[in-house]
């Protein structure tokens, strides 16, 4: 297979570590830790994207300590914010060019039904370039999205 001739759907990560909306940007860089993930998409019940949060506008958002972090929803750091998006059968090179002219380290891969079906990231493109683009095989629509959630351990008394 020619990088000429590749599309969006054969080189985007289709395994996805999504947070919600209402989740906090603490919760968010926890998860992008856990994951060892820059990009966390930022994703509705129904799997449709609000935006893609990266590292960068986690930190940059960063003030005050954890508590001052779990005050704020996630969608207020990607709300108004240009998400550029393409279509599972967008052209590789039609991909970077965005990425570049948006200055973005990852695109949402959007399906007819505006639903999320993966992410092209710069990882993603250079490894395309590189010639290692294998991917499972399976269904090419089937994102599987993962939420890690942290609860607090109760306190127990002893008596």
């Amino acid at each position: 297979m020619s990088v000429e001739t590749m599309t969006a759907s054969e080189v985007m990560t289709r395994t996805l570590v999504t947070v919600e909306p209402e989740e906090s940007p603490l919760m968010a860089w926890e998860l992008m830790w856990r994951a060892g993930v820059h990009h966390l998409p930022v994703v509705d019940a129904c799997c449709r994207l609000v935006g893609v949060l990266g590292r960068e506008d986690v930190a940059a958002h960063w003030s005050g300590g954890p508590a001052e972090q779990s005050l704020t929803a996630v969608r207020t750091l990607v709300q108004g914010r240009r998400c550029p998006r393409v279509a599972p059968d967008a052209p590789l090179s039609e991909v970077a060019a965005l990425m570049a002219d948006a200055d973005c380290g990852a695109v949402p891969v959007l399906g007819p039904d505006d639903v999320l079906r993966g992410l092209v990231t710069t990882t993603d493109v250079l490894m395309a370039l590189a010639g290692r683009t294998a991917r499972p095989a399976g269904d090419p629509t089937d994102v599987k999205g993962g939420l890690f959630h942290l609860e607090p351990v109760p306190s127990v008394t002893c008596p």
